[in-house]
C-alpha cells in the first residue's frame, strides 16, 4: 500500500504526543493500514468519505475470519483514536466510530502455574551452571518473582537491579519499584560474577552470551521450554509467569492496590481480573473448612 501522508502524520503523533512503545505505534499503524485496505482507500482525501457502516463491514469481516473478539476490538480501538485525530486536525467534520460498538470480548481467566510446580528444588535440574544457564534461571526468577513484562525484563539496566530493588520503566516511561527477596539477590550476584568473568561489558542487566542484547524471540523460547517442562501448563509463555506472580501474591494475602503498583497497572479494573483465580482458591478452602461448607456423603 502506497504511504499516506495523513497516515505518517498520524505515527508522529503517536511517537511524539502521546509517546506510546514502538511496538504499540506499528500495531495501531497496522489496524489502520488493514482497514484502509479493506475500505479500498487509496487518498487521503477519501478518509471523509469514511461512514460507520463502512467500520462495521469491516468489524464483521474480522469476526468472520475467525479473529478473536479482543483482537477485533483492539483493532476498533485504533480506527477510535485515528478518526478522533482527524477530526481534531479538522481534516474530518464527522468521526464514524462514534456510533461504533465492538463485539463483547469472552472473560477468560489468565493461566497460571501452581506453587508446587515452581519450588525452587523442582527447578533446580532443569538449569545448567555456566552463564547461559544462570542467566535463564534468573530470567525465569525475575518474571515469576516480580510480575515484571518480557519488554520490561529485556529493557533492564545493570543499574536498574539494586541489592533489595529493581526499578523497571513499564508502559508510557511509568517508573517502579519492586522490592526483591533475598534468594533472588544471590541469584543475582552470582549471574554478575559470571557475567563479569565472561568479559560481557554491557550497560543491559542481561545479555545473550555473546554481549549483545536479548530480544523477545529468544526469551519466549527460553521460558517456553522451562515451564513446559516444569509445569502441566497447556499455554507457557513470559506472561504467563506474570499471570503466576499475581494469582500466588493475592493467594498468600496482597491486597488488589499493592498489586495493581507491583504490576504497573495504571488502574485496578485491570488487576481485579486476578480475583476469580484467588476466589477459586478462597473458595476450595471453604468448602473443605466450613461445616456447612461441604455435604456429607
Amino acid at each position: 500500500m502506497a504511504p499516506f501522508f495523513l497516515l505518517e502524520e498520524f505515527v508522529r503523533f503517536l511517537q511524539m504526543e502521546k509517546r506510546y512503545s514502538d511496538h504499540t505505534v506499528l500495531a495501531y499503524q497496522k489496524d489502520v493500514e488493514q482497514f484502509l485496505a479493506h475500505a479500498e482507500i487509496t487518498r487521503d482525501a477519501e478518509l471523509k468519505e469514511v461512514t460507520h457502516s463502512l467500520i462495521r463491514s469491516w468489524m464483521v469481516a474480522l469476526i468472520e475470519k475467525g479473529i478473536e473478539n479482543k483482537s477485533v476490538n483492539r483493532k476498533i480501538s485504533s480506527l477510535r483514536t485515528f478518526f478522533k485525530w482527524l477530526k481534531k486536525e479538522e481534516v474530518i467534520s464527522v468521526n464514524p466510530t462514534v456510533k461504533i460498538s465492538g463485539p463483547k470480548n469472552s472473560k477468560r481467566l489468565p493461566s497460571f502455574a501452581k506453587e508446587s510446580e515452581l519450588q525452587l528444588e523442582k527447578l533446580d535440574i532443569f538449569f545448567e551452571t555456566d552463564f547461559e544457564g544462570y542467566r535463564d534461571r534468573l530470567m525465569f526468577e525475575v518474571l515469576y518473582q516480580t510480575g515484571i513484562r518480557l519488554s520490561e525484563l529485556i529493557g533492564l539496566k545493570d543499574a536498574d537491579v539494586q541489592l533489595e530493588t529493581i526499578k523497571v520503566l513499564g508502559k508510557r516511561n511509568k517508573e517502579r519499584i519492586i522490592p526483591i527477596s533475598k534468594e533472588l539477590v544471590q541469584l543475582i550476584n552470582q549471574y554478575r560474577q559470571l557475567k563479569q568473568a565472561s568479559e560481557l561489558e554491557s550497560s543491559f542487566f542481561f545479555v545473550l552470551k555473546n554481549g549483545n542484547n536479548l530480544y523477545p524471540k529468544f526469551v519466549y523460547r527460553k521460558i517456553n521450554t522451562y515451564l513446559g517442562e516444569a509445569t502441566s501448563l497447556d499455554k507457557c509463555s513470559p506472561h504467563v509467569l506474570r499471570h503466576t506472580f499475581a494469582t500466588h501474591m493475592l493467594n498468600n494475602g496482597a491486597g488488589l492496590e499493592t498489586l495493581k503498583d507491583l504490576l504497573g497497572h495504571a488502574n485496578l479494573s485491570a488487576t481485579q481480573i486476578y480475583t476469580h483465580n484467588s476466589f477459586a482458591k478462597l473458595s476450595n478452602i471453604y468448602s473443605q473448612a466450613h461445616p456447612r461448607g461441604h455435604k456429607n456423603n
